[in-house]
């Protein structure tokens, strides 16, 4: 490609994927002044992007190969019911993976990707806030979090890692939970409990739909159910090939695929692993529901107040993306939830939800050019996605119309090792 063209401001873009990162990287190039078409395999929201606990947590934001997590990985070689699943088959790929998310695990590691985060977290309160301002009617509601614990170690060790947090710079608050702000929800197993305050959340499958309504209604174009089978890029245009034959071209084309991110991308350069982490959920009715989020550490699930009922999600498994819903990781979930929770009706259970989200061995999202000009990938977020996807939306629009890096993304190269 000359550097003419390289220069040359693109009028239009594909962006592949219509989850919470790639529509809001749909809805910015739009506002930027491109003419824009998502294509998805089902359509808004249907993967990790609907039925996750819909946190804001900029926070909280952090990489998932933390020190110490070794104990929750062999954990899962011995107990079924561990918050981390990873099964014990032949998979090369997955091997690959843990083994570069090991090295990770260590103290330095970590704060490094701390550091590389924090720019990001720090614009997400305002790209939500520019969200609202563009027409975005979907409500991101600010509420304290409680975490709640059975012994007063585990609230220790979990206070001393949010102070941590706030001392790095998060935006984060934390104090005891005094007595009149504990919610009814909560059993007497429940002993100990912190406040966390500055953050907020939302119902996640109407967020994106209200996005993509918004999207359309400005003059976007979403094809769904459509599966795109390969991408090309030549001097003056990048085209998608659909499953059908069909083939559409624009200037530039943005993968934003989530956990099927390598399908699209690897041809294009990219080479860091990216693996399903997926996680579950379902709701349930209850007589006394939290006015916030809940998180129990120990346990590793959280609940979210969700249309009238309570959303619970939990656990991280290991597999392929496409592999069918296992009803055990459900029963794990309900399992270590149950004893901590008051007034829940049980028996109303419904939403049964798997959903994958596309982890990095080194916890940083993947967003940028890749080995071609005219094409971009956004994704690798791991459980951050919905927190961190209008902010991605927002940098990458940025980076595809100027040609320049914003600082927020400048450690999130897709063709890094």
């Amino acid at each position: 490609m000359s550097a003419t063209n390289q220069m040359k401001t693109p009028q239009s873009a594909i962006v592949v994927g219509a989850g919470i990162v790639g529509l809001s990287t749909a809805w910015h190039l739009q506002q930027q002044g491109l003419s824009v078409t998502v294509i998805d395999r089902v359509g808004p929201a249907a993967g990790a992007s609907w039925g996750n606990a819909g946190w804001v947590t900029p926070g909280l934001v952090m990489p998932l190969a933390e020190p110490g997590a070794w104990k929750y990985a062999l954990q899962s070689l011995t107990d079924p019911d561990a918050p981390l699943h990873v099964p014990l088959r032949f998979d090369p790929r997955l091997w690959k993976f843990l083994l570069r998310f090991a090295a990770n695990m260590n103290a330095r590691k970590w704060q490094q990707t701390m550091s590389a985060l924090q720019p990001i977290t720090r614009i997400v309160d305002e790209s939500f806030a520019q969200l609202k301002a563009d027409g975005i009617a979907s409500p991101v509601v600010a509420a304290p979090y409680v975490a709640g614990f059975s012994s007063a170690g585990a609230a220790a060790a979990f206070r001393t890692e949010l102070e941590h947090l706030h001392a790095m710079g998060q935006s984060i608050g934390v104090s005891t939970l005094a007595d009149g702000n504990r919610p009814a929800v909560l059993s007497d197993a429940v002993v100990h409990g912190l406040e966390i305050s500055g953050q907020s959340y939302l119902d996640p499958g109407d967020f994106v739909w209200d996005l993509a309504r918004a999207f359309k209604a400005c003059g976007g174009r979403i094809i769904d159910g459509t599966n795109v089978s390969s991408i090309d890029a030549g001097p003056s245009s990048a085209a998608v090939t659909t499953d059908d034959g069909s083939l559409l071209t624009a200037d530039v084309v943005v993968l934003a695929t989530g956990a099927w991110l390598p399908k699209l991308a690897n041809k294009w350069g990219m080479k860091i692993v990216v693996q399903a982490g997926r996680g579950y959920s379902f709701t349930v009715d209850g007589d006394c529901l939290p006015k916030g989020p809940l998180y129990f550490p120990e346990q590793r699930v959280v609940c979210t107040p969700y249309q009238g009922a309570l959303r619970i999600a939990g656990t991280m498994e290991f597999l392929d993306p496409d592999e069918p819903l296992d009803s055990s990781r459900l029963e794990s979930v309900a399992k270590a939830i149950r004893p901590l929770l008051q007034g829940i009706d049980w028996s109303s259970r419904r939403d049964a939800w798997v959903g994958s989200r596309p982890i990095t061995p080194d916890g940083l999202p993947i967003v940028g050019r890749l080995a071609s000009s005219r094409i971009f990938a956004a994704g690798g977020h791991g459980m951050w996605g919905m927190v961190l996807g209008p902010a991605t939306g927002r940098l990458l629009a940025e980076h595809i119309v100027t040609g320049a890096m914003p600082r927020q993304m400048a450690a999130f190269n897709p063709l890094r090792k």
